[in-house]
């Protein structure tokens, strides 16, 4: 007996609309489960995740900073994505882009000026762009795995910047602590509403570009062309689209997103640049991405929720007293469960019998 995937003749489009919705159903009632074999209250947990971090307004400026990332790489995934080319590197592009925009501030201590910072968030997204093409360059042009080569680079890019980290850039005045030095007023991302928290202009970007990729998407020949390649590269071909062009520019544009959010992270939340400055961003951004049905302007919407689980696995390690392992396994049931529902959507699960006659299957 084996197990096989048939396509549906017919998608049901009231399930593709509830997807995501029973997907996160789903992953609440497996939550439960798992916090109660864990012997904590499944329902103190879940308020701690869900309910806390909405109470204060001070927390829901930390959900706009952590949401902020999440939604730019997202917006570029979901492009990506959906043209076919598989970037699993965000996580080392967001790195990559916080190096490449943190240069400025950290070798140029002198230059104090208004440009410091836009410089910065240009040389950020340059930076994110510019990793993103070491997987396009192979996969265009030597039909490299795309999926291996990116993942393997992010490895790399946080080997570099700790080697920046505790090494070159290192503040000689910061008491041997593995960080550079902090970066000057000019180069910080300012707040929001610095009255009330500390949220930074990177949110502002985000729904920017899930806005700007949404219109791209639906109004213009390049969205036209994405979707097209995305689905049928030989019609794509006939279509005079050219499949080696796309791959360069979903490496590059979600590369650049990605890089954006990498620096804006490091300016407006952190102040320096250190060893870790990710709590794993670039890959949750892929669920935020498959939550969103590779809409941007859905990846505002799961952008939120995912940022909500890491706001309220902060949280339930105080009350409940959860580690952060299952905060992260929690968030790992949500992509299971969406990716599960949308593949028994498009396909319907069959048995096959085969018999042995003759020797022969």
């Amino acid at each position: 007996m084996r197990i096989e995937l048939e396509k549906r003749p017919q998608v049901s489009k009231l399930f593709g609309l509830l997807s995501p919705l029973l997907a996160l159903a789903l992953a609440l009632i497996a939550g439960t489960i798992m916090f109660a074999l864990m012997g904590k209250d499944p329902v103190e947990a879940l308020d701690a995740f869900f309910v806390e971090p909405l109470l204060e307004v001070w927390s829901l400026h930390e959900l706009a900073i952590k949401a902020g990332p999440l939604i730019l790489i997202a917006v570029g995934l979901c492009l990506c994505y959906r043209s076919n080319n598989w970037n699993i590197g965000a996580e080392g592009q967001f790195t990559m882009g916080a190096v490449a925009g943190s240069f400025i501030p950290i070798v140029f201590t002198d230059w104090h000026s208004p440009m410091v910072l836009p410089l910065m968030l240009i040389a950020g997204a340059i930076g994110g762009a510019l990793y993103a093409a070491i997987p396009a360059l192979l996969k265009a042009h030597f039909n490299t795995n795309e999926i291996l080569t990116s993942l393997m680079l992010v490895y790399i890019a946080q080997l570099f910047l700790d080697w920046l980290s505790r090494g070159p850039w290192r503040d000689p005045q910061g008491h041997n602590f593995p960080q550079s030095i902090d970066f000057p007023p000019e180069a910080v991302l300012p707040a929001i509403w610095e009255d009330s928290g500390r949220a930074h202009w990177g949110i502002v970007f985000a729904v920017v570009a899930a806005i700007l990729a949404w219109f791209l998407m639906k109004y213009t020949l390049k969205g036209f062309e994405i979707v097209v390649l995305g689905q049928s590269a030989r019609a794509g071909r006939f279509a005079g689209f050219s499949s080696r062009k796309m791959v360069w520019f979903a490496f590059l544009f979600s590369g650049a997103l990605a890089g954006l959010a990498g620096i804006s992270e490091v300016s407006g939340s952190i102040g320096h640049l250190q060893p870790a400055i990710s709590p794993g961003y670039g890959f949750t951004a892929i669920i935020v991405a498959f939550l969103a049905r590779l809409n941007p302007l859905g990846a505002i919407l799961s952008g939120l929720v995912l940022a909500l689980t890491y706001l309220g696995g902060e949280a339930a390690q105080l009350s409940p007293g959860i580690s952060a392992k299952a905060a992260s396994v929690f968030q790992g049931l949500l992509l299971f469960f969406v990716l599960s529902c949308d593949t028994l959507i498009y396909y319907k699960i069959r048995l096959v019998w085969s018999r042995v006659r003759g020797g022969a299957a």
